[in-house]
């Protein structure tokens, strides 16, 4: 009666036997590692860098304990820090350029299980340390910004249309076009409004305003911020960081975890800095001579009318023509080198299709004269040089001025990543230690065994043979979230491990409800083998009412939550399920092994139902 068939009990037993294979990794902790990765696509990690690197290492005295490849990584593994520390220098020299060479733990599973593809969780930034920074971003420069743009673009249309303006000029969020003429100004007026739907345009006497539309601008807006983010992940990543968190936060701030960062100074610089390309001409006309002190006379004084006066790295005046030739965002590649005239630090700077032939029409027409590549970072804009272009120029340039090879590095990382849409200041920083995430390890880890262990000696004092089984059960059910967490690569965190915690007691109470059943069918006078089936099958009906009304609350949460609620609905919503499984499942099949098999009715252990079952008989 009470017996499973035998492929029932084979599926128990692979589910545990997997779910041990899964869960193992998480015992063996993690190791410092030095990472590689390369820079861009076209270059690749293969045996040949591998052995060059091991060569390097062993010649400085550096063992690795062990290697990983992968076809994005190569990880050197290390027994203590120092030797990650002394490592990264020689790999760094070693690799050279192409190369991004990044300090970082990594799981120490043993390799056999690396094999079937088993991994320890990720370990979220209170666990693991790390870095955490929310960066508000600047909505009303990228609205700023928005408006710039269509002042050039209305510019540019007028000049292609041929149509001729006394001035334009922008008037807070207004482009407002002034005309000499009805005939030009009517022109003009019909050129931007077939032109431009997302503008709304209003004549004005002698001028034609154009103003952005709010939903326009709102647009905008949101596209900025999403353009961070995805900017501020290609940052992260080239950081070489497992599982970052990059996430929105309210309408204008952004939340940057970098759990495991050993180099917080690096990644605030990284993420902190604003930077971008602005290359321009130089405003000759106005220069007293040639030369780098050819704007000295403008120093303390403004710059005339058409132009922007901006400070080179050793502080001399440099003034510019207000057009922009081109932007950061016309930036397809960016790679730190070494000028080959001089052996100084350069970025060499490949553009797309658009930006290559604007380069090469204004090189072209304005050979021997100067042109200048500006660095415009958050409150600060920065000639980094402006060279005599003595030919025409194409999509592929280098920008020199840089004073080290560092600088270099991290301007080359930052444009390659991408333009940042509109300005961000870290108005939040925390750095957590290691040691502390140690502490929060263990003090979840206590949390859950004094949690186990207190349920466990209650199930068994109260119900008998039957209490062990459900212990069982709930060890089972422990196990498979774990393995089942592991095999998702989630990022554990505080709230996390309170939602195991909270699975613990939900499970138990799946097999609370079928104990007491089995109890009440025995007092009613059932056998006892008619009482265990009886027992589980009314009792699954009221665990699963209960459990579908609680994983409806866990899945709003993961639906609606963010950030640490988000962590603890992931592991509530598991927990549900395999405390399902567990509890009806598995504990069915120990209880099925326990007393399905006998031929003699058998007197049930579970708990003051013995004294009944004496009294009666």
């Amino acid at each position: 009666m009470n017996k499973y068939p035998t492929w029932k009990y084979v599926l128990i037993a692979i589910a545990i036997l997997v779910s041990v294979t899964y869960a193992v990794p998480n015992l063996f902790g993690e190791v410092p590692a030095v990472q590689v990765s390369p820079l861009r696509a076209t270059v690749k990690i293969d045996d040949t860098l591998r052995k060059s690197l091991d060569e390097a290492l062993k010649g400085a005295n550096l063992a690795a304990t062990d290697v990983e490849q992968s076809e994005d990584a190569l990880r050197f593994r290390f027994a203590d820090t120092d030797s990650q520390l002394k490592a990264r220098d020689v790999i760094q020299a070693k690799a050279g350029n192409s190369y991004v060479v990044a300090l970082n733990l990594v799981a120490n599973t043993p390799h056999w299980l690396q094999v079937v593809g088993a991994k320890p969780m990720y370990l979220g930034l209170d666990l693991r340390g790390g870095v955490h920074f929310l960066l508000q971003v600047d909505m009303k420069a990228a609205a700023n910004k928005s408006v710039e743009r269509y002042l050039g673009d209305i510019r540019s249309l007028l000049r292609d249309k041929r149509i001729y303006y006394s001035g334009i000029t922008r008037e807070g969020d207004r482009v407002t076009v002034r005309f000499n003429e009805a005939d030009q100004r009517a022109a003009g007026l019909k050129a931007i409004v077939d032109t431009m739907p997302d503008l709304t345009i209003k004549e004005d006497g002698d001028a034609v305003t154009a103003t952005v539309k709010p939903e326009v601008l709102k647009r905008e807006q949101d596209m900025a911020l999403q353009q961070n983010i995805q900017t501020l992940r290609n940052r992260v990543n080239e950081l070489g960081v497992a599982e970052p968190i990059v996430q929105q936060q309210g309408p204008d701030r952004i939340v940057v975890q970098l759990a495991g960062v050993q180099d917080p100074t690096r990644a605030k610089d990284i993420l902190g800095r604003t930077a971008t390309l602005e290359v321009r001409l130089v405003a000759e006309e106005n220069a007293a001579g040639p030369g780098q002190d050819a704007f000295m006379a403008y120093k303390d004084s403004p710059a005339p009318v058409g132009t922007d006066k901006f400070f080179d790295e050793e502080g001399r005046p440099v003034l510019v023509k207000k057009q922009i030739i081109i932007t950061g965002d016309r930036i397809k590649d960016a790679q730190p080198n070494f000028d080959q005239r001089n052996g100084g630090p350069v970025v060499s700077i490949a553009t797309d299709d658009t930006g290559g032939r604007i380069i090469r029409q204004v090189t072209r027409e304005n050979v021997k004269k100067r042109m200048a590549i500006l660095l415009v970072e958050r409150n600060k804009t920065v000639v980094l040089t402006w060279p005599v272009i003595q030919e025409e120029l194409g999509s592929h340039f280098q920008i020199s001025g840089m004073p080290d090879t560092t600088e270099a590095k991290n301007l080359a990382l930052l444009l390659r990543a991408g333009a940042l849409a509109a300005p961000m200041d870290i108005i939040e920083e925390r750095t957590i230690g290691p040691s502390l995430g140690k502490e929060n390890i263990e003090k979840g880890y206590h949390a859950v065994q004094g949690g186990f262990i207190a349920i466990a000696a209650f199930m068994i004092v109260y119900y008998a043979v039957f209490g062990v089984i459900s212990v069982l059960a709930l060890a089972c059910n422990l196990l498979f979230l774990v393995a089942i967490l592991s095999m998702m690569q989630a990022t554990l965190t505080l709230p996390g491990i309170a939602a195991v915690a909270l699975t613990l007691g939900m499970a138990i109470d799946s097999n609370v409800l079928i104990n007491e059943r089995i109890r009440e069918e025995l007092r009613s006078g059932m056998t006892p083998q008619m009482a265990i089936q009886a027992g589980y099958e009314r009792a699954f009906g009221t665990i699963l009412d209960s459990n579908v009304t609680t994983l409806i609350v866990g899945l709003m949460l993961l639906a609606f939550g963010s950030g640490p609620v988000r962590g603890f609905a992931v592991v509530h919503c598991l927990g549900i399920l395999t405390s399902i499984f567990s509890a009806v499942v598995v504990s069915r099949g120990i209880v099925n092994l326990t007393y399905g098999g006998r031929k003699k009715p058998p007197k049930l252990s579970i708990g003051n139902v013995d004294w009944h079952q004496k009294a009666a008989a």
